[in-house]
């Protein structure tokens, strides 16, 4: 077995926005008559998709909203989230994010992003941090129903990549999903992905006990010393330290 693909999960990972979305979330809450309740962003939000977050918090809150009306608040959290990034001079990419992205393209690996956000706002900030040319597709909330840790994003991800790459026959197990929430390493285990967890929002040892590898940064990734490990190695359930 080989490592042919990596998955790169965006919010948390390749972008340090959770304050713009905790901002927007609790904004629009409060257009909806409703009281942001603190801790309650980062208990049901982190790792999930707009979709299954709005529609939780606004459940809290008594009120039952429908599909067409749902769609319409993602898409003005969208609008606004755009326009908060146009008022930062620099986007919060992770440090150490394009030196990874280097290593990885170098060995030849295939990229690709799985999220729950919107595909408007992970262009948008791909895009604009000159990222977009190195990943081959990307999953987003706009293209699935469910939200991680359903394994469904990652499932069509590996599906995508192979028709994009018609002679690859890429399997899950050949793929490695980095991701910063329970939620997303869920959802890649799932989906029998081999993950790594970034300590970017959860604390290490949390992610340690939960991915096959924890690190602190991105920068802490050794490639190579993950493809051995894929050439060697059937993955268990139990985390390793990178």
């Amino acid at each position: 077995m080989s490592l042919k693909a990596v998955l790169f999960d965006f919010n948390g990972v390749i972008i340090n926005d959770e304050p713009i979305h905790q901002q927007l979330i609790a904004q629009l809450l409060i257009e909806e008559n409703l009281r942001p309740v603190p801790g309650e962003f980062r208990q049901i939000c982190l790792g999930r998709s707009d979709r299954v977050c709005l529609t939780e918090l606004l459940t809290r809150g008594g009120r039952v909203v429908g599909e067409s009306y749902l769609t319409q608040l993602m898409k003005r959290k969208a609008q606004a989230y755009q326009q908060q990034l146009e008022k930062l001079e620099k986007l919060p990419i992770y440090p150490g994010l394009e030196n990874l992205i280097f290593q990885l393209r170098s060995a030849d690996l295939k990229l690709a992003v799985v999220s729950g956000a919107m595909r408007s706002e992970i262009e948008l900030v791909l895009n604009r941090a000159n990222l977009a040319q190195y990943f081959t597709l990307t999953v987003a909330g706009d293209d699935i129903t469910t939200s991680k840790p359903e394994p469904d994003g990652y499932l069509l991800a590996v599906e995508r990549l192979n028709q994009h790459y018609p002679g690859l026959d890429l399997q899950p197990d050949e793929c490695l999903a980095i991701e910063d929430t329970p939620a997303g390493i869920q959802a890649a285990k799932q989906a029998k992905i081999p993950v790594v967890g970034v300590a970017n929002t959860y604390p290490f040892h949390m992610l340690q006990r939960q991915a096959n590898w924890a690190i602190d940064y991105l920068s802490d990734l050794e490639v190579e010393r993950v493809q051995q490990i894929y050439v060697q190695t059937e993955f268990q359930p139990t985390a390793m330290e990178c």
